[in-house]
């Protein structure tokens, strides 16, 4: 518990055992008036100063001015009937205080789940300086820094790996359980902690820009953006507390006026008294509390599962997908390139590799670095020059003093340069040297080894439609999807024409269905953004991707999706269910109090008891480990 609560749960003590000792006090008059009103303010004393602060700042009609004014009118009737029974407006407070306590103990044991989860924020940096280690902020340590990181340590900044072999803890970030090996020349992500081995890490990325402070901006800012149902929750309050107040007001006063006119005895204390009742009945705690708990639990959940949603606006969207539509280069496949053969090429296999490898050094797609890899020697950048991407066709550069294109046929076609077709399936990267055709190099990719089965998960989820859309070659493309049982695929796309796919899909959906769009590089951006769900690969995604998405896959697992529409249905569901259930029994117990049936300690039993009942439910969305 924290102070706060502590305090409360000292106050709840002091206030039921008062309670109890004046039954038993045998005192009258302005002493037991006096004792009571100690009680009371002992335990509604905050509730008084919000129901004040309230009046003045003009924000009148809120859940402490009900309990206020039904109290203090429960003080003020005892006073008119000279009846000496105090009792009920403290316990009406005391029970309400107890509820509130529960509820923040609740969102407190929510907030620190999600905390633990994502308790990667790093403390320091271990930066080499005259062969000592000197511990700094992670914020002090620029780009292409040497850090050492021991055993025990997260990992604190994105970097690759110089010296050392080890095992990272990855969970708080992917929720996958099982460590990730690494040794020199991998790279490490931000958020990770170090288990066995000393590692000796070149940072590639400031603090600011690391994974870690990523994911930590991601969850902060996902509160801000309010689902549909949050919004109507906030709305309903709005309209519904002043209509409740008004109600009140008309069931105190007009029922006697109609008697007194009637001939009959007005009885203002019986209609005064249900006027009360009607406005304890009335607080909308369990709806203004439990659907935003709902949510905020959902999306911690998601966090544990390693899917990080922007809010809870996208995770209630994630419900309503009935089409997917994926990238194909590393969000279905590896996005692990690797050089394959080399055909109809005048020169040497080495030197047209050698050239394509240079061309394509300034780019950090992972064909480039497929190329540089096969390449086999470092590349020495002073020999290019002049580079020029050319999107969705390839580059041009002066390699040597000699004009090379690399590309696909696209690029052949548009400089006019006659070109060989593969009969191998991959990628085709076909070059040109002085504006004659050298040979192509074929690159195959590697499917990743959950996609089939996540594409079978998501029309188990519900999902109408699967799609991919590639830039990749046709009889690449549709093998690929082929092989994994993808609807529709759709090849040789440029940026342009993957916005245009999926506006002509966002044409032909239904109504109320969303469509979701996966992607990881940086052409994936405008898609993401367009699409009415984002999903960012963020393990190996790149940064503008990561950014354009509503929805973040730390582990880069097209599983994940499926898992992440379960989810957010789980919280949906618990969602309607409060609502419905609060709504039924508190509009049945304002019935049961406007006609006498449902005196004051009914009325602050069935508030209470429906608040905690959603509250507890709410709580049900943290658990997704088996959805």
């Amino acid at each position: 518990m924290s102070r706060k609560q502590k305090k409360m749960l000292v106050r709840i003590i002091i206030a039921a055992v008062m309670l109890i000792a004046l039954k038993f006090i045998p005192v009258r008059g302005l002493v037991q008036l006096a004792l009571y009103l100690v009680a009371y303010l002992v335990i509604g004393y905050d509730i008084l100063r919000k129901a004040g602060k309230g009046i003045v700042n003009r924000r009148v009609f809120d859940e402490n001015f009900l309990m206020a004014v039904a109290t203090v009118g429960a003080f003020a009737l005892a006073l008119y009937e000279k009846s000496g029974d105090y009792s009920e407006a403290i316990a009406v407070m005391l029970f309400y205080q107890v509820g509130e306590l529960f509820q923040s103990y609740a969102v407190g044991k929510s907030r620190r789940n999600i905390t633990e989860l994502m308790d990667i924020r790093p403390d320091y940096a271990n930066v080499e300086q005259g062969g000592q280690l000197t511990q700094v902020g992670p914020e002090e340590v620029a780009i292409g820094s040497v850090i050492v990181v021991q055993p025990g340590e997260k990992v604190p900044l994105d970097g690759i790996v110089l010296e050392g072999e080890s095992s990272l803890n990855t969970s708080a970030l992917t929720g996958e359980s099982l460590p990730r090996d690494v040794h020199a020349g991998n790279e490490i992500i931000s958020g990770c902690i170090n288990m066995t081995g000393v590692l000796r890490v070149r940072t590639t990325k400031e603090f600011g820009e690391s994974t870690v402070s990523k994911i930590l901006e991601l969850v902060e800012e996902s509160s801000s953006h309010k689902s549909r149902s949050e919004n109507f929750i906030s709305k309903f309050a709005k309209i519904y507390t002043p209509a409740v107040c008004y109600g009140a007001l008309a069931l105190a006063v007009l029922p006697p006026l109609v008697r007194l006119l009637a001939g009959m005895v007005p009885a203002w204390g019986d209609w005064i008294y249900r006027a009360l009742t009607f406005l304890v009945i009335s607080c909308p705690c369990a709806l203004v509390i439990s659907i935003p708990l709902s949510f905020f639990a959902g999306i911690g959940g998601a966090s544990n599962a390693g899917v990080l949603v922007k809010g809870s606006n996208y995770l209630e969207a994630l419900s309503q997908v009935k089409c997917v539509v994926f990238d194909k280069t590393g969000t279905l496949t590896q996005g692990v390139f690797e050089v394959s053969g080399v055909h109809h090429s005048p020169l040497d296999d080495a030197k047209l590799l050698e050239y394509a490898a240079l061309a394509e050094c300034a780019s950090s797609h992972p064909i480039s670095k497929s190329l540089q890899k096969a390449c086999g020697k470092p590349i020495d950048r002073s020999r290019v020059t002049d580079i020029q991407e050319i999107s969705g066709h390839g580059v041009r550069a002066q390699v040597d003093g000699h004009a090379v294109l690399v590309g696909n046929s696209k690029l052949m076609r548009q400089e006019n340069i006659p070109y060989h077709d593969c009969h191998s399936v991959g990628t085709i990267i076909h070059i040109a040297i002085d504006g004659a055709y050298a040979g192509h190099i074929v690159i195959s990719d590697l499917v990743k080894p959950h996609s089939k089965q996540a594409i079978a998960a998501l029309k188990q989820a519900g999902v109408e439609k699967t799609v991919m859309l590639t830039g990749d070659a046709r009889a690449v493309a549709e093998q690929v999807a082929q092989e994994l049982g993808v609807d529709e695929v759709y090849s040789e796309l440029l940026p342009a024409d993957k916005v245009t796919q999926v506006e002509r899909l966002l044409r032909e959906k239904a109504p109320k269905a969303k469509l979701a769009f996966a992607g990881d590089g940086i052409n994936d951006a405008p898609v993401l953004t367009r699409a009415d769900i984002g999903i960012a690969m963020g393990a190996m995604g790149a940064d503008a991707a990561i950014e354009a998405a509503d929805v973040v896959l730390m582990d880069d697992d097209p599983m994940k999706i499926a898992k992440a529409i379960r989810i957010s249905r789980k919280c949906i569901g618990i969602v309607y269910q409060n609502i419905v259930f609060a709504l039924f029994i508190k509009f049945a117990c304002l019935a049961l109090g406007a006609i006498g049936v449902a005196d004051m300690w009914a009325a602050i039993f069935a508030d209470v008891g429906v608040m905690v009942l959603a509250v507890l439910n709410a709580i049900r969305a943290l658990r997704v480990k088996n959805l």
